[in-house]
């Protein structure tokens, strides 16, 4: 690497040096790391407040990731060209100017104009959305970073040598505000309060980085400012080495995140866990001395990427503690390994901040892919293993032989990964008891993979041949339709035996239908919906107690199942936000409960709490169903929700909860909002239902509640049903509590 040209000033005595060149590396360190914590504690914060516009999906965190992306490039580029311009003292004054626009804007909020998100272009709307509102206090904060780096450089330290090191201060303030976020913040501040002590802090950089600027100027006398760069101007194919080993993470990052969320909430801790750790492993390898070697962390990569890549196409997240441990470590190895690299090819000091536009480049690149692309290219999570293999692709020794060496390695795995795209393309498919015997092939090329660790290029191969065959073989089940939106990856599969045709979003069943019902007049509901189920029961007991249902309203659509609980003269109508679910309970080649049923009911598509608010009647019924596992919109589950849904009932009307959730105990959370507003809320936990595989009925939980008991008619006498008593504080729009959630699901109450 070059020296800079400040040869001279380094080798004076750190003791002899002037006071303002002594306290620079505490002094930038300290305005670095709180910098770096309001940067990172403003993404999950104003994410919360994004998230019930867009109902919850967890894709709001992925678009939100390449907002934050697209603000730190152009942070960065703005860095880059004031810290070539301007000699320190000047770019200080800019950068000051800088912040203090910024502060004119404070607090946070959402933009005027970003009420409500249109039908169409929803993710184009909400880069939009995170630009108004946050993009100038991101773009000021992101350029924080490169420009105290290159002031540093200049100052004529001794450890001046090495400014990247700065670096590992301001990812570590990252690391700091994100868990602190979900376990300190989140679960003790409203959003409110969170954006007022935010603002408080951001007043406090301004002074730290006013006291930066004057050790700049002073520093700025006597050293020779690194202004104009004095090393060999890098190629352009190093520029997209350091693009492509930054990209890749970025990516992952996303992907990872949206892979871990899909089957339980979009919630900040789950948002920021794998955010940290990828902030982490820039701390771990930006320094003379990492952590870990990095030929260990080489080394490591294919004993955790050999386990991954023969799950993470196939088969339910059972485990969901080890479906997440599992994918985290792999990430954070392969993370490291690619920063490592780029740390590697880091150039000259006097680069710093080309070497930063460069990395967030790539940043930006690895975003727009995970977060804007793939969503819109995939009818599945396919951009995963796509930046998986491609991680595997730049690290060191792939083509260490050349071109043809690496064809003659990797060929096997290709062919053999062919052969399986040809007989996909020939419909042939393995019989329904294959299932067994493809879990032991993919143990076996697991092993396979272990033993070739060693052989780059082989291994790769067969990590390709892996990820075809998962994505493409999963016997049992025939994949009639698999549809992507906004809001997920559905499935429209039919059962080995051909009796039963399901749906389901990520790894969820959303319904079931009997295939030989498709001809009656009205199929039967399953799953969760079954006749004598507790769903059954509140529609039945709100009918009783009200003579007859007049007005229904029903949140969350799935197959439709429960417009077969409906009666004749009932005015029923549906609401749902995602407009593939809508298509695919229409679609009488999928399933008839719709078409059957309630042909003349009505569905209203976006979000509920926006249009339910919306609508001009009042129900007698209104049933919330959009809980079941993957993605829970929390804000249908805030004591503002309610008040907006008790608008909309009349006087004697029953709101019905249905909380069934592999992950979280939600019955708790619905009764106390429920008694703050003086509602009864009554609880059943299914025990009817226990042979799924042959007659496809689930065991429901549902939370009913009335603003007088009478108004639940016999219900509070049924079997199963008694009266809940929440355990736990209100959930509002400013508070909620996931972990928690969670934590009693798996812990018990």
């Amino acid at each position: 690497m070059t020296s800079t040209d400040t040869a001279a000033p380094l080798s004076t005595p750190e003791a002899a040096l002037p006071l303002a060149r002594r306290i620079a590396p505490m002094l930038y360190a300290t305005t670095l790391f709180v910098s770096a914590l309001l940067l990172f504690a403003v993404q999950p914060m104003f994410t919360k407040m994004v998230l019930p516009k867009l109902g919850g999906a967890p894709s709001v965190w992925s678009v939100a990731m390449v907002a934050f992306q697209a603000f730190l490039f152009i942070g960065y580029v703005y860095a880059h060209v004031i810290a070539r311009a301007l000699p320190p003292a000047r770019a200080a004054i800019v950068h000051l100017l800088f912040l203090a626009l910024v502060a004119v804007t404070l607090p946070l909020g959402i933009a005027k104009g970003f009420s409500v998100p249109p039908a169409d272009g929803v993710m184009l709307w909400l880069v939009g959305l995170f630009a108004a509102s946050i993009g100038l206090p991101f773009i000021a904060l992101s350029a924080t970073a490169p420009l105290l780096q290159s002031w540093f450089a200049a100052s004529g330290h001794a450890q001046a040598r090495n400014p990247y090191v700065l670096y590992a201060a301001s990812n570590l303030g990252s690391f700091c505000a994100l868990l602190a976020y979900p376990f300190a913040v989140e679960p003790f501040l409203p959003l409110r309060a969170q954006g007022i002590i935010w603002s408080i802090c951001f007043s406090l950089l301004v002074l730290l980085m006013a006291a930066a600027a004057l050790v700049a100027a002073r520093n700025e006398d006597r050293a020779a400012p690194l202004v104009v760069a004095s090393s060999a101007s890098p190629t352009i194919e190093k520029r997209l080495t350091w693009a492509m080993l930054t990209a890749i993470p970025a990516g992952l990052v996303i992907a990872v995140t949206s892979y871990i969320t899909m089957d339980l909430a979009a919630a900040p801790f789950l948002w920021v866990i794998p955010l940290a750790l990828y902030l982490l492993t820039f701390v771990a390898v930006f320094r003379e001395r990492p952590w870990i070697a990095h030929a260990q962390v080489l080394r490591f990569v294919p004993y955790v990427v050999a386990p991954l890549v023969v799950s993470v196409l196939s088969g339910d997240k059972v485990n969901w503690f080890a479906v997440i441990l599992v994918n985290l470590t792999a990430f954070v190895l392969i993370a490291l390994a690619c920063h490592g690299e780029a740390y590697l090819r880091r150039p000259a000091a006097d680069r710093l901040t080309e070497f930063y536009l460069w990395t967030s480049f790539g940043g930006v690149l690895g975003g727009v892919f995970a977060g804007l692309i793939a969503p819109n290219v995939f009818n599945n999570v396919y951009e995963y293993p796509m930046l998986l293999a491609a991680a595997l692709l730049v690290l060191p020794g792939m083509f260490a032989g050349g071109p043809r060496h690496f064809l003659h390695e990797v060929w096997p795995g290709l062919t053999a990964a062919t052969l399986v795209v040809v007989l996909r393309v020939l419909e042939v498919r393995p019989p329904p008891d294959a299932q067994k015997p493809l879990q032991m092939l993919l143990v076996a090329i697991a092993g396979l993979m272990l033993f070739q660790a060693k052989r780059p290029a082989r291994f790769f191969g067969l990590v390709v041949f892996a990820f075809v065959l998962t994505a493409l073989y999963q016997p049992g089940l025939t994949v009639i339709e698999r549809a992507r939106s906004f809001f997920g990856v559905h499935k429209v599969v039919e059962t080995a035996d051909g009796r039963y045709r399901l749906l389901f979003h990520g790894t969820t069943i959303h319904g079931a239908e009997r295939i030989g019902d498709a001809g009656s007049q009205r199929p039967e509901p399953l799953t969760y919906y079954y006749f004598g189920g507790p769903l059954s029961e509140a529609v039945e007991a709100a009918r009783s107690a009200q003579g007859s249902l007049s007005q229904v309203a029903v949140v969350g659509l799935g197959t439709g199942s429960l417009a077969c609980h409906q009666r004749e003269g009932e005015d029923w109508t549906f609401f749902e936000i995602d407009p593939v679910v809508v298509r695919i309970a229409r679609d009488e080649r999928h399933f008839h409960f719709l078409s059957a049923c309630g042909p003349m009911d009505e569905v209203v598509l976006g979000d509920a709490r926006l249009t339910l608010a919306a609508a001009s009647g009042r129900y007698d019924l209104i049933v919330l169903d959009a809980f079941s596992s993957d993605a829970v919109p929390i804000h249908l589950l805030t004591r503002e929700a309610l008040i907006g849904y008790l608008a909309r009932l009349k006087p004697h009307g029953v709101i019905a909860f249905h909380v069934s959730n592999r992950h979280m105990e939600l019955a708790n959370v619905v009764a106390a909002v429920g008694a703050t507003e003086g509602l009864t809320a009554y609880f059943k936990e299914d025990d009817g239902a226990n042979n799924f595989l042959n007659d496809y009925r689930a065991n429901a939980q549902v939370v009913v509640m009335a603003r007088t008991v009478e108004d639940l008619g016999d219900l509070p006498s049924r079997s199963g049903w008694r009266r809940i008593e929440p355990k736990v504080v209100a959930w509002t729009d400013d508070y909620s509590d996931v972990l928690r959630a969670i934590l009693r699901k798996k812990l018990g109450d």
